[in-house]
């Protein structure tokens, strides 16, 4: 079974920005603004636990998703065809 890439890498765009932009949220309601930054800062400039920081984790996990989840298709699809011919 292959699997279709341009909608695996839409859906872990989705799925990944998604997640970066509610658990932005999820510090701000529950726990605050840290006094260290995050890990997530040191990845994606521009973020930072604020409602504008969760947008602009939103957008990078547009991005990091989508290549991520194409690149994780692909792999999985030559990975797949190799282990089908033998």
């Amino acid at each position: 079974m292959k699997l279709n890439i341009k909608a695996f890498a839409i859906t872990g765009a989705i799925t990944w920005g998604a997640l970066v932009c509610l658990y932005t949220w999820w510090l701000i309601v529950l726990e605050g603004l840290p006094a260290d930054p995050i890990f997530l800062s040191r990845l994606y400039p521009g973020y930072e636990i604020s409602p504008l920081g969760s947008l602009v984790g939103l957008v990078w996990g547009l991005v990091d998703g989508l290549i991520v989840g194409a690149f994780f298709a692909w792999v999985y699809n030559i990975t797949a065809e190799r282990f089908r011919k033998k």
